[in-house]
């Protein structure tokens, strides 16, 4: 057989298109999606350049203008002076306030979370699956139906309008979705690894913290986002049980927002806004493609 006459010889070289070339269609792609992301960014610009700006600047420009002589005074008085009611001490103690409550309400529903994902998969008892459910039942109820019960509660326990009753709050109703992720996600973890481990002598917290634990990363860092998020962005329970010293920021920028007064200063309003929402955008920032991870590693699969 001469080389012209064999097969890969006579098969004419295909055509090779690089990868990612610049089509018509991949264009108007991109136009599409720089119009959805500019069209959801728009708010927060305005947010941003408000918040830069002197009063007179706020009067005489537009929603879009570039501040021309970009100043901090606008942060600074939401943050330390600005009236909430009739005190005006600013946003700081409402932001303490919810850092306090953010912190071990998220580290204890995460970790009960945690431990009932644990033993609800691996460690399965006469009626497991019937308390999973009613703790599931818990996701999808409204949060005005336990408003009446869990203020009586928090009467009888003395922590009514305290930062430890709102802390006590988040953790409750919290715990039926941190259940739910670690549970799915600890239903893919193989049941080898724990019964190796108990045929090797290995007790329950032994399995829990040494096996368990290390491979549940992706969900920690999901749960951990979601409660953080959904904690600190709360106004419900924090205006229903929260004291004149315990309320969170979401309720101060509320008060802040509402309070009247001769002029309205929209650059307070805008800075204070960004200072209540300045701790869920770092978050989402940088560790954004983690909960991404996460949460196609099992956080919501079952």
């Amino acid at each position: 057989m001469t080389p012209s006459s064999s097969p890969t010889a006579a098969r004419p070289l295909a055509t090779v298109r690089k990868p990612g070339g610049l089509s018509w269609q991949r264009i108007l792609l991109l136009l599409v999606l720089l119009g959805f992301a500019g069209f959801f960014l728009a708010p927060l610009y305005v947010m941003v350049s408000t918040s830069f700006k002197t009063m007179d600047e706020v009067r005489n420009g537009t929603l879009l203008s570039i501040p021309m002589s970009p100043s901090f005074e606008a942060w600074s008085k939401a943050w330390s002076s600005a009236c909430t009611g009739t005190d005006c001490g600013g946003l700081k103690p409402f932001f303490m306030n919810s850092v306090f409550m953010v912190v071990p309400a998220v580290l204890i529903s995460t970790a009960l979370g945690a431990l009932n994902g644990y033993v609800l998969t691996k460690w399965r008892f006469r009626g497991s699956e019937l308390l999973f459910a009613m703790l599931l039942f818990g996701v999808f109820m409204p949060m005005q139906v336990v408003l009446l019960p869990m203020s009586q509660v928090l009467g009888t326990l003395g922590l009514a309008s305290s930062v430890w009753g709102l802390i006590l709050v988040h953790v409750l109703a919290g715990m039926p979705s941190t259940t739910l992720f670690f549970r799915n996600y600890y239903a893919g973890l193989p049941d080898e690894l724990i019964k190796a481990a108990t045929l090797d002598g290995a007790s329950f917290w032994q399995i829990f913290w040494r096996i368990v634990v290390p491979l549940s990363t992706p969900i920690l860092v999901v749960t951990l986002i979601w409660q953080f998020t959904s904690i600190w962005n709360d106004f419900l329970y924090g205006v229903v049980f929260s004291g004149a010293d315990s309320k969170p920021i979401t309720v101060g920028l509320n008060n802040l927002a509402n309070t009247s007064s001769t002029v309205k200063e929209y650059n307070v309003d805008m800075a204070a806004a960004l200072i209540a929402a300045l701790p869920t955008l770092v978050v989402y920032v940088v560790a954004g493609k983690y909960f991404v991870r996460g949460l196609t590693a099992g956080a919501v699969k079952g």
